[in-house]
């Protein structure tokens, strides 16, 4: 009985042993074979991912995409800083919009590897632009940016004279007005070049802060043509104040003619190349309102205009002889304070060559309704230019200042060359 129970609980031991063998054996197998398992999903997954970037690899265009500016670039110029370029690859779309929707006009170059607006963009505006490129095999590539450009606040620009294309007289400076005072007056002069056909030495002289001249030693040589190129994109004027022009102007000059007023004889005498055309009689200012001296530069022209002596200080209250006359004939500006050389019909026809009388004009014989092409004034006014230069000598009143109007000839060379800030 003994053995017997010895005997059955050997073999429960050995029978659980066995079990915890197999059991045992079971979680060793079952652990790895779960092991096994997650190790295949990987390298699955790795071997699939692998082969979609290979295959998105082979689709990427080669074609790269520069869009200048940056995305989100503000204060951006609005003639060059726009372009967009593209290597290993052509261009085959761009298109560039306002924040309103209004679509920008440019063009794609010949070679198809950039693009540029047509003209320049608008200040203070918000753009977008989108690029399309493709490579050799034709695999597309995209990309996009938006820019803001310079504010009027945050830029300058210069209005001038003369205009593109325009035929004026050999005393015609090119005149610059910035709408901005000026502080980096070598920097932006050093943008700004005249040049002419005819060789001569061209020198700019600063007005002021915000006014710049430029002319040749004598006057210009007639039938010589004159070149000014601004290049003032991006320059700064003063501190965060930058220019936003690209501008290249041409004017022809003319044949040369000068006119001199002698305030003394009450004469005019006009030369053309060297030559005496004509001589007129004339009436200057009075001696209670003498007519500047001075080399001057016809700035304007008028068939008729009003002149108002109230605008310029001539008052009753004053005494000095208020007048206000609506319909002068053939006037044409010398000087920015009110000087002009004009024709005259309210005058007795016998002061003409003999008296001066007006408050400091230069007085031409002429008719009311500036029709009468006999007259004086009508023939002078005819036979001139902006640019012709009016010379008035023997009056008793100062030389005119150089900068009253476009009257910088009344500057020694040595005076106009120590102005430039280059």
């Amino acid at each position: 009985m003994e053995k017997r129970v010895k005997t059955e609980s050997k073999r429960r031991k050995q029978g659980l042993a066995a079990a915890c063998a197999v059991l045992g054996g079971v979680l060793v197998l079952s652990a790895c074979n779960g092991d096994g398992d997650k190790g295949a999903k990987a390298d699955s997954s790795s071997s699939s991912q692998a082969a979609a970037d290979k295959a998105a690899e082979k689709d990427t265009s080669d074609a790269k995409i520069t869009i200048t500016p940056k995305n989100g670039a503000d204060n951006v110029g609005i003639n060059s800083d726009t372009k967009v370029t593209v290597a290993d690859g052509k261009l085959t779309d761009v298109t560039l919009t306002s924040a309103d929707g209004v679509k920008v006009a440019g063009k794609i170059s010949a070679d198809g590897l950039s693009w540029a607006p047509d003209k320049a963009l608008k200040r203070s505006v918000k753009y977008q632009i989108t690029a399309t490129a493709a490579d050799a095999k034709g695999r597309q590539a995209h990309e996009n940016a938006s820019f803001t450009t310079v504010s009027p606040k945050n830029s300058f620009i210069g209005s001038f004279t003369p205009e593109d294309g325009s035929t004026v007289g050999v005393g015609m400076p090119v005149s610059i007005n910035f709408d901005k005072a000026i502080t980096n007056k070598k920097g932006v002069q050093a943008k700004i070049s005249v040049s002419s056909s005819s060789g001569q030495e061209v020198v700019g002289h600063w007005f002021g802060a915000q006014r710049l001249d430029f002319r040749p030693q004598e006057y210009w040589k007639e039938n010589s043509t004159v070149t000014m190129k601004m290049d003032l994109d991006g320059v700064e004027a003063s501190n965060g104040i930058t220019g936003v022009q690209e501008k290249t102007v041409t004017f022809k000059i003319g044949r040369n003619q000068v006119s001199t007023v002698d305030a003394n004889t009450h004469t005019m005498t006009v030369t053309q190349d060297g030559k005496v055309v004509k001589t007129i009689p004339i009436s200057a200012g009075s001696p209670e309102h003498p007519t500047y001296n001075g080399q001057m530069v016809i700035s304007e022209k008028y068939k008729e205009t009003r002149m108002n002596g109230a605008t310029v200080g001539f008052t009753d209250d004053d005494g000095k002889g208020e007048y206000d006359i609506k319909d002068v004939p053939h006037a044409m500006r010398l000087s920015a304070s009110g000087t002009f050389i004009h024709g005259n019909y309210w005058g007795a026809k016998s002061i003409f060559g003999s008296a001066n009388t007006s408050h400091g004009c230069v007085g031409l014989s002429d008719t009311k309704g500036a029709g009468d092409d006999g007259t004086m004034a009508a023939w002078f006014y005819n036979n001139s230019i902006t640019g012709d230069v009016v010379v008035i000598k023997n009056s008793h009143d100062k030389t005119v200042q150089p900068d009253n109007g476009l009257n910088g000839w009344n500057m020694s060379w040595d005076q106009w060359k120590a102005g430039s800030a280059v």
